[in-house]
């Protein structure tokens, strides 16, 4: 993956071959807590998201592949306040998840309607925003889910950039590099290092099974200290 230009919207870049089933799978079985669990057993702390970030509407439950674009201030008009943004939103992929660093400012809304509606038309699965998104019913209307920091009606121009795409961000206090596995639920937002998905996703799995073995029995009326002798998970 390239930053800025240099590859066309339309080329393939995605050789994972399990991608779209990965992002299926974690949307269907898993949720955010147990894979959260599984990167602390891994020895890979520190992967959710800020508490801040949260979905902008009821909608949000979404697994994909970082499509990282990054932001900064700014107080002057530029001639072409949108070329970069426009080019970064036109190379998203099936299976892949904006994620757009914004240095947590909140001085304008980079994210919106147009851009989700783009978004979703490109095969994206969703966007998280470290900073605010405006247009909220009609992206919810649409149906794309996004997680941001927070609600507020004023354009990019002449306050923030887009300044290059496919480079690492900082999204709510997390390093997300292009091609890392972002899985968002309504417990937040958790990031697995591309070199270890597979592996996280399997230990995820695992761990749910138990927690569902755990559960029946806790149902049934076992004690707590007995089921977590049993199933090691709580």
């Amino acid at each position: 993956m390239q930053s800025l230009s240099g590859s066309t919207p339309n080329e393939s870049e995605n050789n994972r071959g399990w991608d779209i089933e990965a992002c299926k799978f974690a949307e269907e079985h898993l949720y955010t807590a147990v894979v959260s669990d599984s990167l602390d057993q891994l020895g890979v702390r520190h992967q959710a998201m800020r508490e801040y970030l949260r979905p902008v509407h009821g909608k949000c439950r979404f697994a994909g592949w970082a499509r990282t674009i990054s932001c900064s201030d700014v107080y002057h008009f530029t001639d072409d306040p949108y070329a970069v943004e426009i080019e970064a939103v036109d190379s998203l992929l099936p299976g892949e998840v904006a994620v757009v660093g914004t240095q947590k400012s909140l001085r304008n809304a980079p994210w919106g309607e147009l851009l989700s509606t783009a978004a979703r038309a490109r095969g994206a699965r969703g966007a998280v925003v470290d900073g605010l998104v405006r247009d909220v019913r009609k992206i919810e209307e649409l149906g794309f889910p996004v997680f941001a920091a927070g609600i507020k009606p004023v354009d990019s121009m002449g306050r923030g950039l887009v300044t290059a795409y496919n480079v690492p961000v900082e999204c709510g206090e997390v390093i997300v590099h292009p091609g890392d596995f972002v899985f968002a639920d309504y417990d937040g937002v958790v990031v697995i290092p591309s070199r270890i998905v597979k592996e996280v996703l399997e230990l995820a799995a695992e761990k749910v099974r138990r927690e569902d073995n755990s559960r029946q029995e806790l149902f049934e009326g076992a004690y707590l200290r007995d089921v977590f002798q049993k199933y090691g998970v709580l």
